[in-house]
């Protein structure tokens, strides 16, 4: 196990979604001399990890003959201390039912959810799907890892700090441990719907911030719009009752920081596509990987409306995306608004 671990026994661990970031996380989680299986709901992905061990969008991580490839879940699954989930949000509800299903007994695990986003039609975080398909029994042992993390980043083991929050304190303090080092550093937090908002809702700002770019608008105007959508997400996140200080963290402020000014981030450069005239389904082929901004767009539009939160970047990506406005419209209609006090 790395450094400073509080949870020196190896634990058996199964990472749930071998893309860029399950990838990378598993890589982390072996280099600490844990045994890490990595599934894929996709055959085709974990044939082409068993083939070279290279993920095909990172090439210089190359993942380790101790890490089990698996296509099957419950063999993926079997006797694991903590399963990781790092699959697509649009996935979450159908992993966590296979998991029910073929692997049920997970009365010691711990659960970290890896995947940021908002379920279509229930609106719930993934956590919130996880206790929906799980149980309530499971929610000591759950918990949430987030922050300002890109795969090719923490891939290369460059420096990244994040945060792993749970409601219970030792599950907190065993997930820090099993994936801290010096150059992941994990804090622990207690505000898992604070952590799971700022994760999801800054996909749909860095969207806009990739129009920006795309436009040629300036550094001004998107220190503004990051500026801004952090509000609309602290606005958000305290209607359904999450914390400022957890959205003014590394989850929330951030989180949105690196995906709104990234070249790594999927979500920015699908912005930047759409600005440069691509239709939504054009750049999320060309972006050829989950655009979780795109399904979160729509969950955090009938939120706002839910709660009548006043989200006016938010409200401008999900007519671009849902309603065939044309950029320059939304562009204009967000700088023709009318003025007002700087408020949070």
């Amino acid at each position: 196990m790395g450094k400073n671990s509080e949870h020196p026994t190896q634990d058996t661990i199964a990472v749930l979604g071998a893309g860029t970031w399950g990838s990378t996380l598993a890589e982390l989680l072996a280099r600490h001399g844990h045994s890490v299986r990595l599934w894929d709901f996709d055959p085709k992905v974990i044939e082409a990890l068993q083939a070279t061990r290279v993920p095909g969008k990172l090439p210089n991580l190359h993942l380790p003959q101790s890490i089990a490839l698996r296509t099957d879940i419950g063999a993926a699954t079997q006797a694991a201390t903590a399963i990781v989930f790092v699959v697509p949000s649009v996935g979450m509800r159908a992993t966590a039912e296979s998991l029910r299903r073929e692997s049920p007994d997970g009365a010691r695990r711990l659960y970290v959810v890896c995947t940021k986003g908002i379920e279509k039609g229930t609106l719930l975080t993934m956590s919130q799907v996880l206790l929906d398909v799980l149980g309530e029994a499971i929610r000591a042992r759950l918990s949430v890892l987030s922050g300002p993390s890109h795969a090719e980043e923490v891939s290369r083991q460059a420096p990244t700090t994040v945060t792993v929050a749970a409601d219970d304190p030792e599950t907190a303090r065993h997930v820090q441990a099993l994936f801290f080092d010096p150059t992941f550093r994990v804090y622990r937090h207690d505000d898992i719907l604070g952590v799971e908002i700022g994760a999801a809702v800054k996909n749909v700002i860095a969207i806009a911030a990739g129009v920006c770019d795309g436009l040629g608008m300036g550094d001004n105007a998107k220190a503004a719009l990051i500026t801004r959508g952090l509000a609309e997400i602290m606005r958000l996140g305290r209607a359904i009752g999450a914390r400022d200080q957890t959205l003014a963290g590394l989850s929330g402020m951030g989180d949105l920081i690196v995906t709104a000014i990234s070249r790594h981030s999927r979500n920015r450069n699908f912005g930047e596509l759409l600005a440069h005239g691509l239709t939504p389904h054009q750049a999320a082929e060309t972006i050829g990987m989950v655009v979780e901004g795109v399904p979160t767009a729509r969950a955090v539009h009938e939120l706002a409306t839910r709660y009548k939160v006043d989200m006016p970047i938010s409200e401008e990506v999900f007519a671009l995306l849902y309603e065939g406005k044309p950029v320059a419209r939304a562009v204009q209609d967000l700088l023709e608004r009318e003025p007002k006090a700087e408020v949070y």
